[in-house]
């Protein structure tokens, strides 16, 4: 992993993502640090997003509709995404890596494989019970 230097807004950008689990967008993550600096810019966060995303210090999550979501958690793990409410879950299944390797040892095309994103797509319980009740 690149080493960043000391920043004081990417600290508290690290601190404020670290403790959420509902995969929060630069949006989201900027409300929530204006209300400890309400110096802090936009460019701001998103600068320090990328710079950390890129260093491998937190992971990018693009969810096929435009917006990107950002995981503390960076190792190997999957997500499913509410096609309704847009809710991320984290999911501890995963293809081993085992089958990966075997399957990037029988693909000419590849050489090596150095991690993997896997995303399902459906309806959460409570997007598939509003749904029942709809139809």
């Amino acid at each position: 992993m690149k080493t960043l230097n000391y920043s004081r807004q990417r600290e508290a950008l690290m601190k404020c993502l670290e403790g959420r689990r509902d995969h929060p967008t630069a949006d989201v993550l900027f409300q929530s640090l204006r209300e400890e600096d309400p110096k802090i810019s936009l460019a701001t966060v998103y600068r320090n997003l990328n710079l950390l995303t890129n260093a491998g210090k937190i992971r990018k999550i693009s969810c096929g509709d435009g917006t990107e979501h950002y995981d503390f958690v960076t190792d190997d793990h999957s997500h499913f995404i509410c096609k309704e409410c847009g809710k991320i879950i984290d999911l501890t299944m995963h293809p081993s890596s085992r089958t990966l390797h075997r399957y990037a040892e029988n693909n000419e095309e590849i050489s090596t494989i150095e991690g993997h994103s896997l995303i399902l797509y459906g309806y959460c319980k409570t997007c598939q019970e509003k749904r029942k009740k709809t139809s």
